[in-house]
């Protein structure tokens, strides 16, 4: 069983040291770039994540209006900095934008519809909203 496999920590210690003495022929190259190409994947599903709660809010704002509160507003400006930020750490996710929403939207409509009792035929079938909306702190749905 290789350090890999046994002690993810201890092992990535070593690759980095491995790789700042320029001893790429010593490195694990095939683990290395696996890992590499998994953080990329994480910044992905947080994009998604970000954005499936921003949605779930937007659509429980604008279908449920008699329920708005302090907390939805907060959560709302909350995730839309977190959004922001992610983006500008990460701006080769634009890319990703439109499948990223797609994803985003059909986890949000099961959340609002678990959260607010409304049947999902009552949310658009496609998310209403652009991604500029999303993120534009004056963007309330009425």
């Amino acid at each position: 069983m290789s350090l890999y496999e046994k002690d993810f920590y201890a092992w990535a210690n070593q690759q980095a040291a491995l790789l700042r003495a320029g001893k790429l022929d010593a490195a694990d190259i095939a683990n290395i770039a696996e890992e590499i190409e998994s953080m990329g994947r994480t910044e992905k599903r947080e994009l998604v994540s970000r954005l499936a709660v921003l949605l779930l809010h937007l659509l429980k704002w604008q279908f449920q209006p008699g329920l708005r509160s302090r907390s939805w507003t907060l959560t709302v400006r909350e995730q839309r900095r977190q959004l922001l930020r992610h983006m500008k750490d990460n701006p080769s996710l634009k890319g990703t934008l439109a499948e990223s929403i797609d994803e985003a939207y059909g986890d949000a409509v099961i959340a609002a519809e678990r959260e607010t009792g409304l049947s999902s035929h009552t949310f658009p079938t496609t998310c209403p909203f652009t991604y500029e909306q999303m993120a534009d702190d004056g963007f309330w749905p009425e």
